[in-house]
């Protein structure tokens, strides 16, 4: 009798313990050096002579470039407030965080850090006083950037004005706040240490990786996770549903959805730094990472991550088994999907046919084409969703300072009307797409509202 109380015991201390576990966020927004100097940043900034972008001449402004590569401002600034003075709340399913002040203040900022104290957050993911800092800060990414770069951004940091701005507590439910757990996260799902230069690739390639992998964490968006948060590492491209935003990034890896091997190096820099190419456009949370950093990648680096990219392994999606087969959106008749898209096409011309065409066709480098567009196909319909209801703002780029962007039909559509239209054109101009159901609108509708 005794030993089976001990079973039980734990057993619930077991599973506590796994609770304790999941704390590895990510959200949308935060040495060794690389095995061979063509991977270091190539000391490239935003500047530009007769149309290309120049290398900076000075440790400050070679730390401004790998700031901005990293997006940093974009997490450590809160709306409204001082750069790099935190304060931005991040919204998790494990409560929320709040961004801390990585400005100058030597009282409320990291003024009194030195340059190690600095690798060592990037690096290894703790703080000056030793705390761990939870995964939100993607060091599982940063980890891979050089010391020579991590002295640059520090530099360049610690020459920036000091803001006297206390840093808020996290707010997050037990057992998440339990930061002893964070040991035994990091003990199952981070390794820290540079990129191995790999020999058999093209110096390109190298440093794509290292950018994507690394400065420009990627794979923080772009990938799945598990019930403790945690991906596959830095090179887990594989797409998935953002926490709390109400927005799907997709695969970087799968033909059935982006299919980058198809996109020529042209088509990939071009939506990197312009926010747009002849036949599609970001929004939403990858909008204000082009607007706040991938905008500004010289011309080599852009080039460097679209030969990274392109070269990912493509995966074809698996065949559904029987679990995903009896959770699939319901099947409609003939007859009913006849009556969807006859009501779909009337929404479709009343409101989407003068920007995208009678035929889905878009407007080249304006308005993306409909027809064709594998991202409206896939599974997940987060995107179309969201567009619809909140619209689709491209980001204003020094390339393409007037961008056209689409607006928001929430005060216009309802929830039937979006899931008809948007059924329409998964389905209309030979596209093919589940059957979209009101249910599935008015969650992103709320979200919507919200953001």
């Amino acid at each position: 009798m005794i030993s089976r109380v001990w079973k039980i015991v734990l057993t619930l201390l077991l599973l506590l313990l796994l609770s304790l576990l999941a704390l590895g966020w990510y959200g949308y927004a935060l040495g060794d050096s690389y095995a061979s100097a063509a991977l270091t940043v190539s000391s490239q900034d935003s500047k530009t002579q007769n149309g290309t972008k120049s290398a900076p001449t000075t440790v400050l402004e070679r730390g401004a470039y790998l700031v901005r590569i990293g997006d940093c401002m974009a997490c450590h600034t809160a709306r409204g407030g001082a750069a790099f003075a935190g304060g931005r709340v991040m919204q998790s399913e494990f409560g929320q965080f709040v961004t801390p002040n990585i400005t100058s203040d030597k009282k409320t900022g990291i003024g009194d850090w030195s340059a190690e104290d600095f690798w060592n957050a990037l690096h290894n993911g703790k703080a000056k006083d030793g705390r761990l800092l939870y995964p939100s800060f993607p060091f599982v990414n940063y980890t891979h950037v050089s010391r020579e770069d991590a002295d640059a951004m520090y530099a360049y940091l610690q020459s920036q004005p000091a803001v006297v701005q206390e840093n808020a507590a996290h707010s997050l439910a037990f057992p998440y706040n339990q930061r002893a757990a964070l040991s035994l996260w990091r003990a199952l799902y981070f390794k820290p240490g540079a990129l191995d230069y790999q020999s058999q690739q093209s110096a390109d390639w190298n440093r794509g990786a290292y950018l994507v992998r690394g400065l420009a964490h990627c794979s923080a968006c772009h990938s799945t996770r598990n019930s403790l948060g945690a991906n596959q590492g830095s090179a887990d491209f594989s797409g998935g549903e953002m926490a709390q935003i109400h927005w799907y990034a997709p695969s970087l890896q799968s033909a059935n959805e982006l299919n980058l091997p198809n996109w020529s190096e042209a088509e990939l820099t071009q939506l990197l730094v312009r926010g747009n190419n002849l036949k599609s456009s970001v929004a939403g949370p990858m909008a204000e990472v082009v607007q706040q950093s991938l905008q500004h990648l010289s011309d080599t680096d852009a080039r460097s991550i679209a030969t990274y990219l392109r070269a990912l392994p493509q995966q074809q999606q698996s065949a559904p088994d029987l679990l995903d087969r009896a959770i699939a959106r319901p099947t409609v008749s003939k007859e009913q999907m006849l009556q969807i898209m006859e009501r779909g096409e009337k929404i479709y011309k009343a409101q989407c046919l003068d920007c995208h065409g009678k035929g889905g066709e878009g407007v080249p480098g304006v308005y993306p084409a409909l027809k064709g567009n594998a991202t409206l196909q896939i599974a997940s319909v987060s995107n179309p969703i969201r567009l619809i209801l909140s619209g689709g703002f491209v980001p204003a780029t020094k390339l393409n300072p007037r961008p056209y962007s689409m607006p928001p039909f929430a005060p216009v559509l309802d929830d039937g009307e979006v899931a008809t239209v948007l059924t329409y054109i998964r389905n209309a101009w030979g596209n093919k797409g589940e059957v979209v159901s009101p249910s599935e609108v008015n969650p992103y509708r709320t979200a919507a509202l919200d953001q």
